[in-house]
């Protein structure tokens, strides 16, 4: 999953345009390049090496958004593979080129213009900006498909630690997609303390960088798990590193209780 995400293109093509739509879909942040320009870099011309620092630039915000779990789209012209290769320097990003036009407004920038050897979407002058909006949110963005080859885990969480995310990991890993399904125990003793909403909350955000290759869902206090000849998937240990097998959920709820009063 990408979550850098670069819309370039020839200036009037419709690059911020398609920004606009896409930024509420993710709830991602948008850097426009006339606004970086005006707020931020002043200092910076037209020239090709201040095209190429600016793409450094707007590469270096996208890349803090992205450190921080969220979405970041930029929209530049991004003329050239100097500037594409400077934009990318702290992480890959997910390309966009909106070729809806053949000529900007700008004849240097036509000039200075090449054309990206790779994208992983090309916007033509067909399709509307909802419709492209929706083809990049796809790829970036994936949805859980309940009809996929699924890894189950059944846990408490109480909470969810490192320990359970390396598993997780693994499984994702190995299956591709995974169902944590959550045993409905919240408040049965005092190492059960916390409710569903708060075990499924804390799992997501574990796992934000893996949106939409997993489900979270509640089960009953589940305490055996049976099955049948020929049942048609396959039960299976999975063992991690000494390490991590001895991260303790005990110990994890030791540490964050309220400290005793003196």
């Amino acid at each position: 999953m990408q979550r850098k995400i670069l819309i370039m293109g020839l200036p009037g093509a419709g690059k911020t345009t398609l920004a606009r739509a896409l930024t509420p879909r993710l709830s991602a942040v948008h850097f426009n390049a006339d606004e970086v320009r005006q707020n931020v870099n002043k200092d910076l011309g037209f020239s090709p090496q201040d095209r190429i620092e600016q793409a450094r630039r707007m590469g270096w915000l996208s890349d803090q958004v992205v450190k921080a779990g969220g979405y970041a789209v930029a929209d530049f012209i991004c003329p050239t593979p100097e500037a594409r290769a400077a934009f990318v320097e702290g992480g890959d990003a997910f390309v966009v080129w909106v070729d809806r036009i053949k000529r900007g407004a700008f004849e240097d920038t036509n000039q200075l213009f090449v054309p990206p050897e790779r994208s992983d979407i090309r916007v033509g002058p067909e399709g509307t900006v909802e419709y492209w909006r929706e083809q990049v949110a796809l790829h970036v963005r994936p949805v859980f498909d309940p009809k996929k080859p699924t890894a189950l885990f059944i846990g408490r969480y109480q909470p969810f630690h490192d320990g359970h995310k390396t598993l997780i990991l693994e499984g994702l890993k190995r299956v591709g997609q995974v169902c944590i399904a959550v045993r409905n125990t919240s408040g049965i003793d005092a190492d059960n303390p916390l409710p569903f909403t708060e075990v499924r909350a804390r799992i997501e955000h574990a796992l934000r960088a893996h949106e939409g290759q997993f489900d979270v869902v509640q089960l009953p206090n589940i305490s055996h798990v049976f099955y049948g000849r020929d049942v048609g998937y396959v039960v299976e240990r999975i063992e991690l590193d000494q390490a991590t097998e001895a991260i303790s959920g005990r110990d994890q709820r030791r540490r964050a209780a309220a400290p005793e009063k003196r």
